[in-house]
């Protein structure tokens, strides 16, 4: 199974579940985070999909939570502000 790291973007692949301690290879962001599991969406609840998980503060840093799974689609959720920030950003860029 592959999963996308939501901070450099890069394809792991994932053998069984993904440790709490796990890692990414080239950026060395933690791996079991909020942000590179299927539940995580920016617009629900707690920004979790999963109605039984308990609330996870740090959504980028590693966390305990027994729902996570893997983003198997290796879509990562697109965090909204940003791609809104960043195309302001370009609208008013000098040429």
């Amino acid at each position: 199974m592959k999963m996308i790291c939501f901070h450099c973007k890069t394809e792991m692949k994932v053998m069984g579940k993904v440790g709490f301690r796990d890692e990414c290879d080239k950026c060395r962001s933690d791996s079991h985070v909020c942000k590179n599991c299927q539940f995580y969406d920016p617009k629900s609840y707690n920004e979790c999909r999963e109605p039984s998980a308990d609330v996870v503060k740090e959504k980028e840093r590693a966390n305990f939570c027994d729902f996570f799974t893997p983003n198997q689609d290796g879509a990562a959720v697109v965090d909204k502000a940003a791609q809104l920030r960043a195309a302001a950003e370009a609208l008013f860029k000098k040429s």
